[in-house]
């Protein structure tokens, strides 16, 4: 049973927004090492496509990164694509917002290659072996020469550095919010924000793993280009 449809839920997916979103530790920073990644390669960038777009932050990166590119940004959350139209609204020529799921090989139907594919956050949603089917997607999905980055929620290697990972997190957020004016205590913000329904629909895998994967499936130059605890940035080039 999959547990991942909590984001259809307009309610948690404004709890994300408002509450966790902009508090990502080093989340701007996570979308500039994937443009820079896809920059080094030297591929002309005309096609990108965005999985598991959300509200539309990291396809707006690239569409002002890549000023003369288009973007497909799909999502099977309709609360997440009408968070995506708005963010996306000054780029409407260059955008095509897609309501899309990942996890059948239907969401590649009528798609033409890509030149850039990126993901942030979504793919953690699926099991391992639907994980698997979708990189080799991507991979026949992207023009030779072509990138493919995932700025992705991985597994810690041990229980210890688990919780190590959420107390950072905590941290952060609690940080944030009182930035913000907030007034919540750490313990309320942690329950609230970090340990509540989205944990739920996660299944988390080892970013070592996932890297091997690409390998086997025939990317190069595969590599884990960012990572904090279990926030990593990995990826590859088709040949």
């Amino acid at each position: 049973m999959r547990t991942d449809t909590v984001w259809q839920d307009k309610a948690l997916v404004e709890h994300f927004l408002t509450g966790v979103r902009a508090a990502i530790p080093f989340a701007t920073d996570q979308i500039n090492v994937a443009l820079q990644v896809v920059d080094r390669t030297g591929h002309r960038v005309h096609r990108i496509a965005d999985l598991g777009c959300g509200d539309g932050a990291i396809a707006q990166a690239a569409l002002i990164h890549y000023p003369d590119a288009h973007v497909t940004a799909l999502d099977f959350s309709e609360p997440m694509l009408d968070q995506a139209n708005q963010r996306l609204r000054s780029f409407r020529e260059r955008v095509t917002l897609v309501q899309s799921d990942l996890y059948t090989a239907d969401w590649q139907k009528g798609l033409e290659p890509f030149d850039v594919i990126f993901s942030g956050y979504c793919i953690h949603h699926l099991p391992d072996r639907r994980k698997q089917e979708l990189y080799r997607e991507i991979y026949h999905l992207l023009n030779p020469g072509g990138c493919f980055l995932n700025i992705e929620h991985v597994a810690s290697p041990t229980p210890w550095v688990e919780a190590l990972f959420n107390e950072s997190l905590v941290d952060a957020l609690y940080a944030w919010h009182l930035s913000q004016g907030g007034t919540d205590s750490r313990e309320v913000v942690a329950q609230r924000f970090v340990y509540w329904e989205d944990k739920k629909a996660n299944i988390l895998t080892p970013v070592e793993v996932q890297c091997n994967w690409l390998r086997a499936i025939g990317f190069q130059q595969v590599d884990c280009f960012f990572k904090w605890y279990e926030l990593a940035v990995f990826g590859g080039v088709k040949k």
